[in-house]
C-alpha cells in the first residue's frame, strides 16, 4: 500500500511538470509571434510611406516638367507671332497688314489722320480697355489717392468667377488699387475702385456714361468699372478717343506704362510681398515707347490692346480688339510698328533721292 501511494505521488508530480514548465515557452513563442507581427506592420507602414513620398516626388517632377514645357510653348507662341517683324523687307507700303484683330485702327496722334483702319465703327465688347475709364472717373473725382480702401465681398467677381490675388479683408490706398487695375488688370481692385466713389457704383457709372458722351464716344456704354460684363461696349473709333483722354492725366501715363509693381497684401499667416507684372509685355520692351496702355480679354471680346506709342518719331494711337490669340495682339502690334518704320525710312530715302538731283 505505501509502494502504491508512493507511486501515485511520483505520477502526479511527473504530471505537473510538464504544464508548469512549458508556460514560459508558450508565453515566449507568442511573444516572438507578436514581435514578428510588430515588425511586419511597421515594414508595411515603411514601405507605404516610401511608395507616398516616391509619389509625391514623380508628382512635383511632373508639374515642374509640365511648367517647364508650358514656359517653352509659350516662348515659341511668342516667337512665332513676332516672326514676321524681324524682316523690315516685309512691310512694304501695303494697305493690308494681315492683322489677327477683328476691329484695328492707327490714328496719328497730332492730326488725327488715320494711318491703319479696320472695321472702325463695330460696336463690341471691350473687356478690361473699360479699366482706362474707371482710371479717369476716379482722378475727375479728385478723390484722395491716399485714402485706404478694403476689398469686400461685394468686389468679388460674381460674373465670370474669375480669381483675385487680393484677399477679402485687404486694405490698400486708392493710389495701390489704381495700380493694380491699370498694370495687372486686377478687378477687385477695379470694383473697389467703383464701389468708393461718392454714390456707389450706380453714380459711378453714370460718372462713365457721362463722361463717353463728353469725349463724344458717341457708340460707347458702360454698365460696370471692371469690363468683366460683355455689355460693356465701345468701337475702335471711340476707344482711341479713350485714349488720347488717358494720355492727358500724368498719373495714368506713369502706371499703365509701368512693367511690374511690387506691393505688401496680407497673406494666410502673415504678410508677403507680391509682384503684379504688366499684362502688355510690350511695356517691358526697349524698342517700344509707350505713353499709354491697357490690355483686356473676355471671351466675348477676344484679347484686345490699346496705346499711345512714338514710332518713327510720330506719336499715333493703336487700337486692336478682339484678335483671335493672346500673342496674337502683341504681333498685330510689332507688325504695325515694323511697318511705321519701314515706309518712314522709305520716305526719307525717296526724299534724299530727289534731293540728289
Amino acid at each position: 500500500m505505501h509502494r502504491i501511494l508512493l507511486l501515485t505521488i511520483t505520477l502526479l508530480a511527473f504530471l505537473a511538470m510538464p504544464v508548469s514548465g512549458l508556460a514560459p515557452s508558450a508565453e515566449a513563442a507568442t511573444g516572438k509571434a507578436n514581435a514578428s507581427n510588430s515588425a511586419g506592420i511597421k515594414k508595411k507602414v515603411r514601405a507605404k510611406n516610401r511608395h507616398k513620398i516616391k509619389a509625391s516626388t514623380k508628382k512635383r517632377l511632373s508639374a515642374a516638367k509640365k511648367k517647364r514645357g508650358y514656359m517653352a510653348a509659350r516662348k515659341a507662341a511668342m516667337q512665332r507671332q513676332n516672326q514676321s517683324v524681324l524682316n523690315a523687307e516685309d512691310y512694304k507700303a501695303s494697305a493690308d497688314l494681315n492683322l489677327r484683330s477683328a476691329s484695328a485702327l492707327v490714328l496719328d496722334q497730332y492730326t488725327g489722320e488715320s494711318i491703319y483702319s479696320k472695321n472702325v465703327e463695330v460696336e463690341t465688347p471691350i473687356a478690361s480697355i473699360t479699366k482706362l475709364m474707371t482710371a479717369i472717373v476716379t482722378l475727375d473725382a479728385n478723390l484722395a489717392l491716399g485714402e485706404e480702401i478694403t476689398v469686400s465681398d461685394e468686389d468679388v467677381d460674381r460674373i465670370k468667377g474669375t480669381r483675385s490675388r487680393l484677399r477679402l479683408g485687404t486694405t490698400l490706398s486708392r493710389e495701390d488699387l489704381m495700380h493694380l487695375a491699370l498694370i495687372a488688370s486686377e478687378n477687385r481692385a477695379a470694383a473697389a475702385l467703383s464701389r468708393s466713389y461718392p454714390g456707389g457704383r450706380e453714380a459711378f457709372v453714370e460718372a462713365m456714361n457721362r463722361k463717353a458722351r463728353a469725349l463724344s464716344m458717341q457708340h460707347t456704354h458702360f454698365v460696370d468699372g471692371t469690363g468683366l460684363s460683355s455689355s460693356n461696349r465701345s468701337t475702335a473709333a471711340d476707344l482711341a478717343k479713350l485714349v488720347d483722354a488717358a494720355y492727358r492725366y500724368p498719373l495714368i501715363r506713369h502706371i499703365s506704362t509701368t512693367g511690374s509693381y511690387e506691393l505688401a497684401v496680407p497673406g494666410k499667416r502673415r504678410m508677403q510681398q507680391l509682384v503684379f507684372n504688366n499684362t502688355n509685355p510690350l511695356t517691358k520692351w526697349e524698342k517700344w515707347d509707350i505713353g499709354v496702355s491697357k490690355t483686356g480679354y473676355i471671351s466675348e471680346a477676344g484679347h484686345c490692346l490699346v496705346m499711345q506709342a512714338k514710332i518713327a518719331e510720330r506719336k499715333v494711337i493703336i487700337v486692336l480688339l478682339d484678335s483671335w490669340g493672346k500673342y496674337s495682339r502683341i504681333g498685330d502690334a510689332n507688325r504695325i510698328r515694323k511697318w511705321m518704320e519701314y515706309n518712314a525710312s522709305d520716305r526719307v530715302a525717296r526724299k534724299a533721292g530727289r534731293e540728289d538731283v
